[in-house]
Order: C-alpha cells, then sequence, then structure tokens
C-alpha cells in the first residue's frame, strides 16, 4: 500500500489521506500533499477518521484496515463521491473479498452494497507470502482482478463465484488467478512444488498444469 501511494505522491498534483493503525511508512511531499492520521491516536476508530477525513477534501484515501460495517459503509460512500480509495481485508482471493464486503451487512441491504460495488471496484489484489526456495526472503503470489462488464454484472447479480472463470480469461486485461501467479513462481524455480500446492485453490489443476 505504501508504494501505490507512494507512486501517487510522485507522478499526481492531488491531496492524499492516509488513515492507518499504526502508521509504518511516512510520506513526504512529493507532486501531492500527504496528510497521514494515525488510529488511536488522531482518532478512536477507522470509521470516525474517515468520515472526519471527507471533510478535508480529498482525492485520495487510504484506509489502512476495513474492519466493520461502519467502516465499509463510508469507504463506499467516499468512492461515489469521486474519491479514489483503497484498503485492506483479511481474505484470500478476488470473490472472497468482495463475499467478505457485502457480508458485513443485513441481508435486507445486501443487494443495495451489491450494485454499489458493481459500479464503484476498480481492482481488487489479494496476496499470499510464500518462502522462497533460495531462502532470501519471501515472493508474492498476487491475484489480480479487475472488473470488466462481466464482473461487474456477476457482482450485481451475486454470482461471485463465477468470477474466477473470468479472471482466467482476463490475462489480456491484466488479471490472473492466485493459482496462476503459484504456478508461474513454481515454474520459475522461486518456490517449492510444495509451497504451491499448500497455497492453491484447485490443487488437482496445479498438478495437472505442473507436469506440462
Amino acid at each position: 500500500m505504501a508504494a501505490i501511494i507512494n507512486k501517487i505522491n510522485e507522478e499526481r498534483d492531488c491531496h492524499i489521506l492516509t488513515l492507518e493503525d499504526p502508521i509504518e511508512y511516512l510520506h513526504k511531499h512529493k507532486t501531492s500533499i500527504v496528510n497521514q492520521r494515525e488510529i488511536g491516536h488522531d482518532s478512536n476508530s477507522y470509521a470516525n477518521a474517515l468520515r472526519a477525513a471527507l471533510r478535508e477534501d480529498p482525492d485520495v484515501i487510504l484506509v489502512g484496515e476495513m474492519r466493520d460495517m461502519e467502516t465499509i459503509s463510508i469507504a463506499i460512500t467516499a468512492a461515489e463521491t469521486g474519491h479514489l480509495v483503497f484498503s485492506t481485508l483479511h481474505t484470500i482471493g478476488a470473490a472472497n473479498t468482495i463475499d467478505r464486503i457485502i457480508d458485513v451487512f443485513p441481508p435486507y441491504q445486501q443487494q443495495q452494497i451489491k450494485v454499489q460495488l458493481s459500479t464503484i471496484l476498480q481492482g481488487v489484489i489479494s496476496q499470499q507470502l510464500l518462502a522462497r526456495r533460495d531462502k532470501h526472503g519471501r515472493a508474492a503470489a498476487l491475484e489480480i482482478m479487475i472488473p470488466n462488464p462481466a464482473i461487474r454484472n456477476l457482482i450485481r447479480e451475486g454470482k461471485t463465484h463465477q468470477i474466477n472463470s473470468i479472471i482466467q480469461t482476463g490475462a489480456k486485461f491484466g488479471m490472473q488467478t492466485m493459482d496462476n501467479s503459484l504456478l508461474n513462481l513454481y515454474r520459475r524455480n522461486i518456490i517449492s512444488y510444495e509451497d504451491a500446492m499448500v497455497y492453491a485453490a484447485d490443487q488437482e489443476n496445479i498438478m495437472r498444469l505442473a507436469s506440462i
């Protein structure tokens, strides 16, 4: 997340506001103005900090973690009103991330959230860190989903279980599944076959493709 904020800071003339718990990386003003708020010091919750942030006219907002319904609801509203919002959730896989956001809300509100998400969502990156075979740190396996019209329709219709098949065929749009990322890391001898299998969503598919 710090790398994304730094990239925007270098390339865009805008106001960036980060809400973090704790602040782990201090950003200096470059092309952008960056204001950083720490939960527990500047505000007692993400929801309150985000509500206050909207009064500071930011262009970009980083919410360190969306922990509850109130924070997620305000983040969705912020995105709907033209702010570029980044955040994290403890999930694995794009479809699971979308489901987690929707499931936070009561059943009577979930259809509205599906419609809102289908309109505002710009991308989901899911990351798992695996030990490298050379023992030099960890390697990131990444699932990348960039919503196209088909994915937006699936979100709106509550058919998130079909999203993975769209990601599989979306390489030309920059998309990839977690399993494809694991397979690529294994084929490049960065991670072990055993680790690829442990972290795979579809172990049989990894076994089949790894033998080709």
